[in-house]
């Protein structure tokens, strides 16, 4: 029995050292020599571009296309009418923004320690505000000071107050700024690599930076005066001008590259048709996109096109697809022709219009209004007929608003990234957007997103704050600049 004791007493100081020697080598052991430790900026800086552009277009195509009234949902619609806590086809873009803000925030921190890698900083300070701006339009107040950082520190950030996201150290236009002086103050030789928007052209992203700010500050403009500012930028004139600056990489006409609508199955994307808003203003404009973004429907006799009112009861309506028009086959068969959209030119003329039409700026409303249009069926592949300027569409027509001209004409172009209709709609009330035909929410236009049904799960305390706030994370309830 002594002996069974010693050798039970031995056997258990054996297993100890062996259970020690393995921990004290585990990390060693245990670590894949082939896996890396870290990412190159130039990969992650490629991956951040091109995830959030082809994921974006997606949602905004599918999601913010009806919300902003292009297009009409025939089946899975519950988002189309409005019930924007059950997205179907599209309809979640939160995941989207804070996984690609999160890797673009590892960009940022390897740019500020390991120096060379420092030019990186300002493309990832302008991607970071870029991001975060379209991220705060759509939802409000959002997890930002704390809401990139998860791996280092907390996953239950607290949301931050849209103002202040805006405006503050470390905000949208702060990190603008800081984006330009940081390109402007690098003196290295190294090239920015990874770069799909400009193909490593540092100009470029000032250009890129410089409308950003131009459009921010119109986005803030019913609350704070942008004045001196926006004039500053427009005299130095070194924002996107021409299409050939704009910040966008093309989609291919094959896998794995293709606009995501070439890759749904037919009946998805047969899901979509034109909108009965969107008729309205290209037909009254004699508009000839419309044979670009949408096409005649098959039951026509004469090539004409048909929308339909957004938000129809599936369940209690027969629909017949031949009598209304598809989108077009820019988005199915032919996607090498599109392109991922992050900033135009025609969109900052746009801008630049509003801005001098309502005294923001000293410009020459009528000359940005008409070069914004140009550019803009330049951007979509189609000629300008000789008239729409001097008479379809020309500027300060008899009874026109020229306010609404603009942003018309802007929301026409914006047709694949929606949710910019959607919020120009919230910010100036154009265009006229229509009441939807079976609404779930009580025929209201929503104006914001809801926060998703994962933040009540996961980060609770803080996400109950932040919907008190929006009286239980309501979509009726005005973001800051839209208060």
């Amino acid at each position: 029995m002594k002996n069974y004791i010693h050798i039970k007493i031995w056997g258990y100081i054996m297993a100890l050292a062996v259970i020690t020697s393995c921990t004290k080598d585990f990390e060693e052991i245990n670590t894949n020599p082939n896996a890396p430790v870290s990412v190159q900026p130039s990969l992650l800086l490629r991956q951040v571009i091109y995830d959030y552009g082809e994921q974006m277009s997606y949602e905004g195509f599918t999601a913010g296309n009806l919300l902003g009234q292009y297009t009409t949902a025939l089946d899975f619609n519950l988002f189309d009418r409005h019930n924007l806590k059950s997205p179907q086809l599209g309809g979640n873009p939160w995941p989207i923004f804070y996984k690609n803000l999160r890797d673009n925030e590892i960009i940022l921190n390897q740019a500020r320690t390991v120096e060379t890698y420092a030019v990186y900083e300002g493309p990832a300070l302008i991607l970071k505000a870029y991001m975060t701006a379209a991220l705060t339009d759509i939802f409000g107040d959002v997890p930002y000071s704390e809401g990139f950082r998860g791996k280092d520190e907390t996953v239950t950030p607290v949301y931050d107050a849209q103002e202040a996201i805006y405006l503050a150290e470390g905000g949208i236009l702060d990190n603008l700024d800081k984006g330009i002086v940081a390109i402007q103050n690098y003196s290295g030789t190294i090239a920015l690599q990874g770069d799909i928007l400009f193909n490593g052209n540092l100009q470029a992203w000032v250009r890129f930076a410089n409308s950003l700010k131009i459009k921010s500050l119109m986005r803030i403009s019913n609350k704070t005066d942008v004045t001196t500012d926006l004039q500053a930028i427009y005299d130095g004139g070194e924002y996107i001008g021409l299409n050939s600056q704009n910040a966008v990489f093309d989609f291919s006409d094959g896998e794995p590259n293709n606009f995501r609508l070439a890759r749904l199955r037919i009946g998805d994307f047969n899901n979509f048709v034109l909108s009965e808003t969107m008729e309205e203003v290209l037909i009254n404009l004699n508009d000839d996109r419309v044979e670009r973004l949408f096409r005649p429907f098959a039951n026509s006799t004469n090539g004409d096109f048909n929308g339909l009112l957004n938000g129809i009861d599936a369940s209690q309506t027969s629909i017949a697809l031949a009598d209304y028009s598809l989108t077009g086959t820019i988005f199915r068969e032919n996607t090498g022709l599109l392109d991922a959209n992050f900033m135009t030119s025609w969109e900052t003329q746009f801008l630049l219009a509003e801005a001098a039409e309502k005294g923001i700026i000293v410009a020459n409303a009528q000359q940005l209004y008409e070069t914004g249009v140009t550019q803009a069926f330049e951007y979509w592949q189609v000629p300008l007929s000789s008239t729409y300027l001097t008479i379809d569409a020309a500027y300060g027509l008899t009874g026109a608003n020229p306010i609404e001209q603009i942003i018309t004409q802007k929301w026409i172009a914006n047709m694949i990234n929606g949710y910019e209709g959607w919020i120009e709609y919230r910010r100036t009330g154009f265009p006229q957007l229509k009441t939807i035909s079976a609404s779930l929410n009580n025929d209201l236009i929503p104006v914001r997103m809801p926060y998703p049904a994962e933040e009540e799960a996961l980060n609770n305390k803080n996400y109950t704050t932040a919907a008190t706030a929006t009286d239980d994370n309501s979509i009726n309830i005005k973001v800051w600049w839209d208060q």
